[in-house]
This record gives C-alpha cells, structure tokens and sequence, in this order.
C-alpha cells in the first residue's frame, strides 16, 4: 500500500512532486476513454509540492484521505495541498488494487482488479481497516515517518471520497483516534449506530434529503449522536471534489452531464472541508459552517 504525505515544510524540496508516473498515466488516461488523450499527458501535471521537504518543527493534527473507487491518490492532490498549506499533515491512501494504477517505488505498478468483484460492503470495511494501520504506522512512540512525532494524535480525522467516503464512518466507529470524519458524495453500506464524534454529509443535489437513489444518507442521519452537517452542492458532480474534472478541462475535454466549474467545485470544498476541520480538530469557531453564506449561493444546507 502507498501513501503520499502532505505537510507545511520549513523550505522547499529540491525536486517537484510528479502528479502520476508514466505507467499510472497510460492506465489513468486509458480509462477515460475516447476521444484519446497522450499517454503521458498526466506526468505533466504541476503541483505545489516538493519531495522530502522538511517539515515545520510543530505539532500538527493529521488528516487522512481515501479516494474514491479507481481513482489514484494523486487525484485529491489540490484538497491535501491546500490542507497542508493551512497546517495539517495530509495522508493519501493508495489503496492497493482498487486504484486503475498504483506504482511503487521499485517500480512496479499493480492494476486494479477489485472492479470485476465490487462487493462495495467488503470495499468499505477494507478500507476501514487500512486507514487503522496506516494510523498505526504514522502514530505512536515509533513512527515510520520521520516527522512522525510531530504529529498530534489527539487531532486525526478522515476525509473520503465516493467509496472513500462509504469507509469514513465504519472506520471511525472502529478507531476512535479518528476524532471528525467527512463523506464526499459516498454511499452507507453499514448502520452508523453509536456515531457520537463531528461528521459532515458533503454531496451532490442527488445526495438531498428524501433522494430516490440513494436513500441510505437520510437513513444514516437519523442514526448520529454527534456534531453533524448535511449539504449539498447545487449543479455539483460526483467528482467535483477531486483533481479529475479539472485536468479534464485543461486536457480540452467536455465531460457529459457536469454543470459546475471545475475550479469552483474545489473551492467550494476547500471552503467547508477546512472550516469542518478547523473547527473540530482545532477548536475555532467556524460561521460558514451555521448556514448558508452568500460566499457560496450554490451550497444548501438540510441539517
């Protein structure tokens, strides 16, 4: 399993971060099918981040990011830069055999071959315990990172995307160190019963109160004890909330169906996802989160 750590450095790295490899890139952009796009066309892509910088000599909380299905790490590059521009470690799983391609670093790259089974309860309760060790790995007296012991494990959560999203609660309700968690745009495939720590429902208008296609969101609400918020995102995508829509864009393709701005759609999340985290793993009052803002007309808020 791979995962890409974001975090405030003293200095810059001497070499940017490469958003994908070569191989991740022919596999990423093969599945996007026609009309075709270069096959290293996502080697190219420019980050803000820079490799094995050293980080700022301060406690931070830890915030841990679980992608949605098939979908590389990198793709929630501009949620983790921003959150670690803001004073968190970010940690992106790349859970193996479930992204289109993941490359390791003796590089070799595995494929994903969960999508001839996608038992999406075995997927979620997977990932639940993935997110566990990789806690275990960076938390504790030893730490496998080095700025491991700058990291305050009083002060974890989780943000997960789509499937990422569905692992959010089953992994809180089985690790309490994770002390907030978000769902962006995911399912529930188990009971949230005894949920009693913060938890945002962050959606698109298919994700409503009341929705027809996915009912389990009003179910699940009803079942936590907690901190919590439901919103949703008027015209938003499954997708608005990683780098996908965006570098389609850029790549000169028009995705079926998406009515929102790429570019919007991530500020929009970096807004309210930062506010969720600033005010539960640091304490700071946050009024974006109280109701609607005229900063973001498109965000409803149900709950």
């Amino acid at each position: 399993m791979m995962v890409t750590l974001w975090y405030p450095a003293q200095f810059p790295g001497w070499r940017g971060t490469q958003y994908l490899t070569q191989r991740e890139s022919e596999l990423m952009v093969k599945a996007a099918g026609d009309p075709p796009l270069p096959k290293d066309l996502l080697t190219k892509v420019r980050t803000h981040s820079t490799v094995d910088a050293l980080p700022q000599f301060r406690r931070m909380p830890l915030v841990v990011l679980s992608p949605g299905f098939t979908l590389p790490r990198a793709t929630l590059s501009s949620l983790a830069e921003e959150l670690a521009s803001r004073g968190y470690v970010v940690a992106g799983i790349g859970h193996n055999y479930e992204a289109v391609a993941t490359t390791f670093p003796d590089g070799h790259t595995t494929e994903c071959v969960a999508n001839d089974i996608k038992d999406w309860k075995k997927l979620a309760k997977t990932r639940a315990a993935d997110v566990s060790f990789v806690l275990d790995q960076f938390v504790g007296p030893r730490p496998v990172w080095g700025g491991g012991r700058l990291i305050d494990e009083r002060r974890i959560a989780m943000i997960g995307h789509s499937i990422g999203g569905a692992s959010t609660a089953p992994a809180m309700l089985a690790d309490r160190r994770i002390r907030a968690g978000a769902m962006l745009d995911g399912m529930y495939y188990f009971p949230v019963t005894g949920l009693d720590r913060p938890f945002l429902q962050f959606g698109a208008p298919v994700h409503q109160p009341g929705g027809t296609v996915d009912p389990s969101w009003d179910a699940a609400w009803r079942e936590m004890t907690g901190w919590k918020r439901w919103i949703t995102v008027d015209r938003g995508d499954h997708s608005m909330f990683t780098d996908e829509l965006l570098l389609f864009q850029q790549a000169g393709r028009q995705l079926p169906g998406v009515e929102i701005d790429p570019l919007r759609g991530i500020r929009v999340g970096e807004a309210y996802l930062t506010a969720f985290l600033d005010e539960h793993l640091r304490g700071v009052h946050q009024r974006l989160l109280d109701g609607p803002s005229p900063r973001f007309p498109e965000v409803r808020f149900w709950g």
